[in-house]
């Protein structure tokens, strides 16, 4: 009998805790009364969120907390990364791994300044421990390719081109004055998307 990895939920690393604390949803999972918003411009909303850069973490809690929507998927019948993907919008890197990379390449910015810092040090290999742990689960739950490794030189790269990506639809535009009462002076800009 072969052990099927797909059907286990990882368990907590590096503490003693058995991670039973969670959040508890409503039993009712019918879309609330008060909203009047439709499936089909509830997946729009979501793709005009996604192409302005937000992942979708943050769409859920824009949605939550400016439209009064608790639950993506008890109106859709879909969660928001199944909805990205079915629209071509979803993230080529998961969000929990884009996130334990992106900690990685910063505390190696601090050693590279602070290099006897062994605790850091410690904590590198850590993230480091998680990052590989979770690739090797969506290179067996297909949703990274199987050829896929997460290597510390090129991490640094890969972030800053995930970031280009984000930003490239996006211009710089000008919205005040600089002050010119003092030797220092001040002007606001802005990022606006690309018509």
């Amino acid at each position: 009998m072969g052990f099927n990895y797909l059907r286990i939920t990882m368990g907590r690393m590096h503490s003693w805790g058995k991670g039973i604390s969670r959040r508890c949803l409503p039993y009712k999972k019918t879309p609330p009364n008060w909203l009047q918003l439709s499936i089909q411009d509830l997946c729009e909303q979501i793709c005009k969120l996604a192409r302005k850069g937000m992942t979708p973490s943050q769409i859920g809690v824009l949605l939550r907390d400016s439209h009064g929507i608790p639950q993506v998927k008890y109106i859709t019948g879909s969660k928001i990364l199944r909805i990205l993907k079915k629209h071509g919008l979803g993230p080529k890197i998961p969000e929990d791994l884009f996130h334990l990379i992106k900690k990685a390449v910063s505390i190696r910015k601090h050693l590279e300044r602070n290099r006897k810092d062994k605790d850091t040090k410690f904590r590198l290999i850590l993230v480091e421990s998680r990052i590989h742990r979770l690739a090797r689960y969506y290179r067996l739950s297909e949703q990274l390719p199987a050829n896929w490794k997460y290597q510390s030189a090129t991490a640094s790269a890969l972030i800053s081109q995930q970031v280009i990506q984000l930003i490239r639809d996006l211009s710089l535009i000008h919205i005040s004055e600089p002050t010119r009462r003092y030797a220092i002076s001040y002007a606001v800009f802005c990022l606006k998307k690309k018509n």
